[in-house]
């Protein structure tokens, strides 16, 4: 059974990334684990020392956020009824990102699906502070939804790739398993400033090559453009719905969203977007 995380803040923008993933997985046996964290709206070491105010205060938050999860997958249930799906809920006090890496470290799931906003989400910021950290630090892959994105089923896939990761199976498992629920179609592209591929570049793209063997599947070199706008232009043009990366740090991946202004970068993502970790 498919073990997927769903934290929520209780946002429309978290909403939005729930039905996505029980549309996602409709024909999947899985359980959803939706996860709240909170801490004080004032936390200071100071609210740590017991006194009655604040021990009250705390279990009026934690009730809140046990009901709150109650009543969201009561509403689940109602509007996706679905004899796949199961539920669990989890409340914690805790930093979203600290909570997700003990749940890893538990083995309660094997991927993430999320908004890519918080509560307080602004336009012009592509993502949430709480997006940008579990991508850059889960160990399991991740999917950020786009708060306007409407489901459809996946399509077109988009793949960039640098070939500098020597791919293993594990790498590419969620993108494989994606691929075959939805007999879509995976585009890998590559861009680049003229130079030829190193001798371990080619080798990697020829694995690539032959662990998408019977996966339909197409190569594209784009030359002298920068990746942000590669990306842009070809989700465009080909009508992508999924784009897939790996985090591999000291690659692309690391200098496009980690070494930029990621809130201010002009890159539109308005499609999902699967973050797998090379380290997995």
């Amino acid at each position: 059974m498919k073990k997927i995380l769903l934290p929520t803040d209780f946002s429309d923008n978290a909403w939005n990334a729930i039905t996505y993933a029980l549309q996602l997985y409709k024909n999947v046996k899985c359980n959803f684990i939706l996860l709240n964290t909170y801490t004080p709206v004032v936390y200071q070491v100071e609210f740590m020392q017991s006194s009655e105010p604040q021990f009250q205060l705390m279990e009026t938050v934690k009730e809140t956020s046990k009901k709150r999860l109650q009543d969201l997958v009561e509403k689940i249930e109602a509007e996706f009824p679905n004899p796949n799906h199961q539920f669990t809920t989890i409340s914690s006090f805790n930093t979203l990102t600290g909570e997700i890496s003990e749940l890893y470290e538990g083995n309660v799931m094997d991927l993430i699906i999320m908004g890519t906003k918080g509560a307080s989400g602004v336009k012009e910021v592509l993502f949430g502070s709480n997006t940008m950290h579990v991508l850059n630090s889960a160990k399991c892959p991740v999917i950020a939804i786009p708060s306007d994105f409407d489901f459809e089923k996946p399509h077109e896939l988009l793949f960039p790739s640098d070939y500098e990761i020597d791919f293993k199976d594990q790498h590419l498992q969620p993108l494989l398993d994606i691929a075959n629920l939805y007999n879509i179609r995976v585009n890998i592209m590559h861009v680049h400033y003229g130079e030829a591929l190193t001798k371990r570049q080619e080798t990697n793209r020829q694995k690539l090559e032959a662990k998408f063997k019977g996966i339909a599947h197409l190569f594209h070199n784009i030359k002298n453009k920068n990746i942000p706008e590669a990306i842009t232009e070809f989700q465009i043009k080909t009508r992508i719905n999924l784009l897939v990366m790996i985090n591999n740090k000291h690659s692309f991946f690391e200098n496009l969203f980690f070494k930029s202004n990621i809130k201010h970068i002009g890159f539109h993502l308005n499609v999902p977007f699967m973050v797998i970790p090379s380290q997995l």
